[in-house]
């Protein structure tokens, strides 16, 4: 495997037998050390005592289903990245996975490349570094935004976003782009989606918010970022 495996611990729930034992072979084979919990509950627990570098977590689940598993590890201080996966059946609502702190989402039946590609996308997204812009700071692996060392509270859905920017400086990016690269599909019940994210952004921290220097509006088309 590529230099992402440097994260190792993987944290698999999935109250399926059979896809537990394939899902294991695959990370196993590909250098993870891999945990199972068949679910919610249990799972909970050994997230909190072991401290993993990935949750992979089926959305239904007994006990505690996905999107609950999300919610509580991002209410206890974990920044673990979660990649959460769905039947093709089942219905959810992405934006609100996201929100709640899921870095991903995955439909069933998963092809083995199709896993490996996203493990691997969420681990680069979440890998330690520090980013930054003026007086503005993005630890990405704690997941912490400051200002002038205060922290900024920003939502994971604005995290994501801003993430995103940080990324594509001085970039035009349509709506179309933002939506499929931070929501994870294209299109979202309103276009306003973006737009309402970014004005958070601008709120919390632009100097100016009714002038913003660093998110942009390409009028027409999306945004850009400027450093």
């Amino acid at each position: 495997m590529e230099s992402d495996s440097s994260i190792r611990n993987v944290m698999l729930i999935e109250d399926d037998p059979e896809v537990r034992g394939i899902v294991r072979t695959l990370l196993t084979s590909e250098g993870f050390q891999v945990e199972e919990a068949a679910d919610g509950r249990s799972a909970l627990e050994r997230v909190f005592l072991t401290r993993p570098d990935l949750i992979l977590v089926d959305l239904r689940l007994p006990g505690l289903d996905g999107a609950e598993i999300c919610k509580r590890v991002r209410a206890g201080g974990l920044d673990t990245p979660i990649i959460v996966i769905s039947a093709a059946r089942e219905e959810f609502d992405r934006v609100l996975l996201l929100e709640l702190g899921a870095d991903d989402f995955l439909v069933k039946p998963v092809g083995a490349r199709e896993l490996l590609a996203g493990i691997k996308a969420v681990l680069r997204r979440t890998a330690p570094s520090t980013r930054g812009f003026c007086s503005i700071e993005v630890d990405t692996r704690r997941r912490l935004v400051t200002n002038r060392g205060v922290e900024v509270p920003l939502t994971p859905a604005e995290y994501n976003l801003l993430n995103y920017f940080l990324r594509n400086p001085n970039r035009v990016l349509t709506r179309e782009m933002i939506l499929e690269s931070v929501w994870g599909f294209e299109s979202a019940p309103t276009a306003r989606t973006v737009d309402s994210h970014v004005v958070k952004l601008r709120q919390k921290l632009e100097p100016d918010p009714s002038v913003p220097r660093y998110f942009l509006t390409v009028h027409g088309t999306g945004y850009r970022f400027v450093e």
